[in-house]
């Protein structure tokens, strides 16, 4: 039994497909299916929701995970504490701590994340010295747990623009492909997963870019302030992708899998 908890970045906002729930596919799905490729009874749930905090994850998303008597968790919680100055880095991190040592505690395979450094404007680049503390935090806490690390900020293939959405903080269809060839090899599950064979950026123009800054600004930035303004978050209408384990199919996705409910169990 696979469970995968977190926000956007595991849900799989920006690897669009309005054929599976939420309308996205991403990277754990991914993995799902080439875990279930070469053992076969393999079941996942996906608890993730976007725009949701490390509190949100807790008190959604623990409960559920554990009665499901996971073989393998991935979590990714925080990036949306981290970009609320608010937040106090050293209270955020034992919290994470305390919901990681839960997930230990279970004997399953725990899969940790870093942060990347995403590059979507310079008026972010305060924020690097707090992914800086969350990236040594988390890599501290995965050795303590003896959890898996993928340790996302030294990806460099993320330096790519190519890899990220068009609102700049998600990764693309390419990027979650990749995330996903990432998991697997910590995990040692054989796939064919490559990365893309893309020639090398072609540079922008004055116009070029500063059409793209407008257009971003136009429809990401702003009507994240408005959501912000009214207190909402794009999560908050959504229920998890797949909030009872669906057992994956050896071959063709969870594309063809019903989203009915399927028993639990620790194994495989």
């Amino acid at each position: 039994m696979f469970v995968a908890l977190g926000d956007s970045f595991t849900e799989g906002v920006g690897d669009r497909d309005e054929r599976l729930p939420n309308g996205v596919r991403g990277w754990a799905d991914r993995v799902a299916e080439k875990l279930a490729k070469a053992q076969p009874g393999w079941k996942y749930a996906n608890l993730a929701i976007r725009s949701k905090r490390l509190r949100h994850i807790i008190d959604e998303q623990l409960e559920p995970a554990l009665r499901m008597r996971p073989a393998l968790v991935t979590l990714y919680a925080g990036g949306n504490d981290i970009l609320d100055l608010k937040t106090d880095m050293s209270t955020l991190m034992a919290g994470y701590e305390e919901l990681v040592a839960q997930l230990a505690a279970t004997g399953a395979t725990l899969v940790l994340f870093t942060g990347f450094d995403v590059k979507v404007s310079a008026l972010l680049e305060p924020l690097k010295k707090r992914n800086t503390f969350y990236n040594q935090q988390v890599r501290a806490i995965a050795e303590k747990y003896s959890a898996v690390l993928v340790d996302y900020w030294c990806l460099d293939a993320f330096h790519d623009r190519r890899m990220w959405d068009t609102d700049r903080l998600h990764m693309s269809k390419a990027g979650h492909k990749y995330l996903a060839g990432q998991v697997l090899d910590q995990l040692g599950v054989p796939h064919k997963i490559r990365p893309k064979d893309w020639e090398p950026p072609t540079p922008l123009t004055l116009r070029e870019w500063e059409r793209r800054q407008r257009r971003w600004v136009h429809d990401w930035v702003l009507p994240l302030f408005g959501r912000k303004l009214r207190g909402v978050t794009l999560g908050d209408e959504l229920t998890p992708r797949w909030p009872e384990p669906v057992k994956v199919p050896r071959k063709g996705g969870l594309k063809k899998v019903a989203a009915g409910a399927s028993d639990g169990g620790a194994a495989p």
